[in-house]
């Protein structure tokens, strides 16, 4: 009797495909960026200067703009505002949905993020820029950015889960645009407001971005049939 042919399901390798070449992309990518602005690369650190002193000009010109960029940076996107959102979500996972090995992904993948952002700020010990007339200031070395990176993982990895749990459709774009205006909008405000050059906010993105891709694989690998757990 023949046997009707049954297609096997794809290989974990195969699966897995995807992120890991999302991530070597952005290893890649991250490392290069990270020896460029190491050893003071000369055409990219004049693409800083000129762009930095531009928007320092109209931050100066524009102090309703300005403060209003002071705000978002220093409270809506602040990186203890987004570790606080990732504090909350924790607690619904753990409690609401029953998810407690993903409340701690969570919480220890936004903490690992925290972690080689500042070791790689006291790695590379990047002056911020210096201006005669300041519209803002901030601490710490320079590169990467933690308000970019930080709203990175914690915004990567949430839109993550609103997805992994099935939300409406509506939800998703919501949560999407969100997402998309919070890590942009930081890093514009970071370079706006003449704390960080263009290629610190870059390298948060990237190694951020990076963050989220590494950890969704080992949760995707830790469980892969037991969504949200």
């Amino acid at each position: 009797m023949h046997t009707p042919h049954v297609e096997s399901p794809p290989r974990p390798s195969a699966r897995h495909r995807p992120a890991a070449v999302s991530a070597g992309v952005l290893g890649v990518c991250s490392a290069l960026l990270l020896v460029l602005v190491a050893v003071e690369w000369r055409p990219l650190a004049g693409l800083d200067g000129d762009i930095s002193r531009t928007t320092h000009r109209w931050a100066v010109e524009e102090p309703g703009l300005t403060q209003t960029s002071r705000i978002l940076t220093d409270w809506v996107w602040d990186p203890w505002t987004m570790r606080l959102l990732c504090a909350v979500t924790a607690a619904l996972l753990a409690w609401r949905f029953a998810a407690r090995w993903t409340a701690l992904w969570l919480v220890v993948t936004v903490a690992a993020g925290t972690a080689l952002q500042q070791g790689l700020k006291a790695a590379v010990d990047r002056a911020r820029p210096v201006w005669p007339d300041p519209v803002d200031s901030a601490h710490y070395a320079a590169f990467p950015s933690g308000h970019a990176m930080t709203a990175t993982v914690v915004c990567g990895l949430l839109l993550w889960l609103v997805h992994h749990h099935g939300a409406s459709r509506a939800l998703w774009r919501t949560a999407l645009v969100l997402a998309i205006v919070s890590v942009t909008g930081v890093g514009l405000t970071r370079v706006w407001l003449g704390v960080h050059w263009p290629t610190d906010v870059l390298g948060g993105w990237l190694i951020g971005a990076l963050v989220v891709t590494v950890s969704i694989w080992f949760h995707r690998r830790q469980h892969p049939a037991t969504p949200g757990r």
